[in-house]
């Protein structure tokens, strides 16, 4: 047993600025030895991500209390029995999905769709159903089966992927999520082919991703959508050759205009229906509409169905983009390291724990792009 600083949701939906509120209490709980194929991890730098916000706001439900993060990279430093595929001091990346391997989906390569895993994620439990985290006799709730906005985390080791001890901590955290998401969407999901013009609608950390994925991948046109005017020019910054506010009355026309009819690929990561009605609505016949996004549970899509099949249009979720996490987040480790995903121009705050709801407060006003927080 270990003793950690966490950041603890009791209760969600409340209101902001979250600054003042304080809905993530930073408080000292007691991480209990890894059991069988887990291990303890010291978590040297994690992500601020809309998921998070998602539980925080109330638009994702999850079991409270519950210690929240699941974008991070750390070190191992202790192991539980049945560990033979990682050891002590071996960075890693944590995958927000625990991939068990042996269900029928993790047999065929659908990593995302593990089904013990999402069946844990929801429980909010680890891979073997255990709790780890405690206050005195109290058991937290695990965020994703990781809850890294915490000095030291238990994880599964079908949560964990071993990298590069070169890479820095800080970089690799963002692989965690906002890459794997973004650029997952991108190559696996949507499939951007070398010449394709892509739209990626919501400019955030994953959004951002899926334009260097797009890029990567050999797309000829990438676009950018945001009602963020700071975001729109972010796009611009790392690769997009253009950008739109999708919320202009004329937007829908101009993108058409300059794209001979829409887009082949539209990406969309922004979490309400109207941005994703808009990437429908801008991908051209016969293309490919992709969204990774989680608006609140009861949102709804109205859809045209003579435009989905007079159109011959394709629409697909995409989650953990569409990854296997072991064989994914080594590549796009190597791209990055060959300067073709240049992520580090996403980071846009460092932060301490202590500071976590004021950095909650500045991405929900859209004023972050992505917030690392920083452990010793």
């Amino acid at each position: 047993m270990v003793r950690s600083k966490a950041a603890v949701l009791h209760e969600m939906g409340m209101p902001r600025p979250y600054g003042t509120t304080k809905p993530l209490h930073i408080e000292e709980v007691e991480i209990d030895d890894p059991g069988f194929e887990e291990v303890l991890v010291k978590i040297k730098a994690a992500g601020l991500c809309h998921s998070d916000l998602s539980v925080i706001n109330g638009n994702r439900p999850r079991p409270l209390p519950m210690v929240l993060g699941h974008e991070a990279a750390g070190e191992v430093v202790k192991l539980g029995a049945g560990v033979d595929r990682l050891e002590v001091g071996d960075h890693v990346v944590f995958a927000f999905l625990p991939s068990c391997g042996h269900c029928s989906y993790c047999k065929v390569g659908k990593a995302a769709l593990c089904e013990p895993g999402a069946v844990a994620n929801t429980k909010g439990v680890l891979l073997s159903g255990h709790r780890r985290i405690r206050k005195q006799d109290r058991y937290y709730n695990h965020h994703m089966g990781v809850s890294v906005f915490s000095d030291y985390s238990v994880a599964s080791i079908h949560s964990l992927v071993k990298i590069d001890t070169s890479i820095p901590f800080d970089i690799a955290a963002l692989f965690g999520c906002a890459v794997m998401t973004g650029v997952g969407a991108a190559v696996n999901t949507a499939q951007v082919r070398l010449g394709d013009s892509v739209l990626v609608v919501g400019l955030g950390g994953v959004g951002l991703s899926a334009i260097l994925g797009a890029r990567a991948a050999g797309a000829r046109k990438v676009i950018g959508a945001d009602i963020n005017q700071k975001k729109r020019e972010m796009a611009l910054q790392i690769g997009a050759d253009s950008v739109i506010d999708s919320s202009s009355p004329g937007a829908m026309a101009e993108l058409k205009e300059s794209t001979n009819g829409g887009v082949d690929v539209s990406l969309e990561f922004a979490g309400v229906i109207p941005a994703l009605e808009f990437a429908f609505r801008a991908t051209k016949r016969g293309g490919t509409t992709v969204t990774a996004a989680l608006p609140h549970p009861d949102a709804r899509l109205h859809l045209s169905p003579v435009e989905l099949v007079g159109q011959e249009k394709n629409i697909k979720g995409s989650y953990l983009g569409s990854c296997v996490p072991d064989r994914d987040i080594p590549h796009y480790l190597e791209l990055f390291k060959a300067g073709r995903l240049p992520v580090e121009q996403l980071i846009s705050h460092k932060i301490s724990l202590e500071e976590v709801n004021k950095g909650f407060e500045r991405l929900a006003n859209g004023k972050a792009v992505r917030q690392i927080i920083l452990f010793d």
